[in-house]
């Protein structure tokens, strides 16, 4: 999908290939009356330029149409082989070769990301989404941002190149399959229309949606949205308690990954716990002792989400630990305690 509109120039070539073999045999049979066969041979000579001859002596007519065929088949010639150049020499047909070969991956992805728009917003939900390990598949209409980012990353992006509010372009990334989708584009009006359209084609999809305009939110969430962030309010927060709460914003930048200080957050849930786990306790777990992390949340089956559990409460089935600590301590807890 990404060189779709390269790859029309190749079908525009062989179109008018096939548009002057055709328009030879139709000329020399209407006007010299040959036969097909006849035709078909003085067809193929007259493209070649091999010149064997005339079958039969040209009609004054007949050396008319041929010379303003010869001119016609050079500009045509001459068409196709800039085209095959290009393709050859500039990249594009192993571009082409590249973006068969990402369509068949992405049909085999399943329980992937889609993120709609690699602007601002999407590339860093991009590049974040797959620094914790998720496939994710890129639409976006302006190849030029992707062709940038794969250049400076040197990571192969997996991409559909497309308008995301349609069907078929959605389709194509997956979202069938796909476990969320978060989209990002920058008119409110078109990520409402990728909602729906997501909504509609997978109902169990977790939808995140980008908004611009306050009254847009509304929009979003009846139209399918889970979420809905809005960037400029949250930048407009984030620079408040800058003044207000400096060490919390400090603190928020560490759990984001923005500080210098990287801080993760994760999430266990009961049923990937070991065997011996379940049933413990959170103090009888001992993950801080364990592993260096620290538990601060727990969301029950019910949906309510208790802060800093109380040490004496048992996780049960369909329940999820919240846990805070540095790269180094979660990947130390998830080898003792994940199944």
């Amino acid at each position: 999908m990404w060189k779709r509109f390269n790859l029309s120039r190749f079908v525009l070539a062989l179109s008018l290939s096939g548009l002057s073999l055709a328009s030879g045999v139709v000329g020399f049979m209407l006007i010299e009356d040959y036969s097909f066969l006849d035709a078909v041979y003085m067809t193929m000579t007259t493209i070649s330029t091999v010149g064997f001859g005339e079958i039969y002596p040209f009609s004054p007519a007949g050396r008319a149409f041929v010379s303003v065929y010869i001119f016609f088949n050079l500009l045509v010639i001459a068409y196709l082989v800039s085209v095959l150049t290009t393709y050859i020499f500039d990249g594009e047909l192993r571009h082409l070769f590249k973006m068969f070969k990402t369509d068949q991956e992405i049909r085999g992805y399943s329980g992937h990301v889609i993120v709609c728009g690699f602007g601002r917003n999407g590339s860093k939900a991009y590049h974040d989404l797959r620094a914790n390990g998720a496939r994710v598949v890129i639409v976006e209409q302006d190849e030029s941002l992707l062709k940038a980012a794969t250049e400076t990353s040197g990571d192969v992006i997996a991409a559909v190149f497309g308008d995301a509010t349609a069907d078929d372009t959605l389709r194509a990334a997956g979202v069938e399959r796909a476990r969320a989708l978060i989209t990002t584009l920058s008119k409110d009006a078109d990520n409402v229309f990728v909602a729906l359209t997501a909504r509609e084609l997978n109902p169990n999809i977790k939808i995140i949606a980008r908004a611009s305009l306050k009254t847009s939110e509304a929009k979003l969430l009846r139209a399918g949205a889970d979420s809905v962030v809005m960037p400029d309010e949250i930048g407009g927060s984030h620079m408040a308690n800058l003044v207000v709460r400096p060490e919390v914003v400090r603190f928020w930048d560490m759990i984001s990954g923005l500080g210098p200080d990287k801080l993760r957050l994760e999430e266990m849930r009961f049923a990937e716990m070991r065997p011996e786990f379940q049933g413990c306790s959170i103090h009888e777990l001992d993950i801080r002792t364990r592993s260096g992390a620290t538990i601060i949340g727990l969301k029950q089956s019910s949906g309510e989400l208790l802060v800093s559990p109380n040490a004496n409460i048992r996780p049960a089935p369909d329940d999820m630990l919240l846990l805070l600590g540095t790269e180094e301590q979660i990947h130390k807890l998830l080898g003792q305690f994940r199944a």
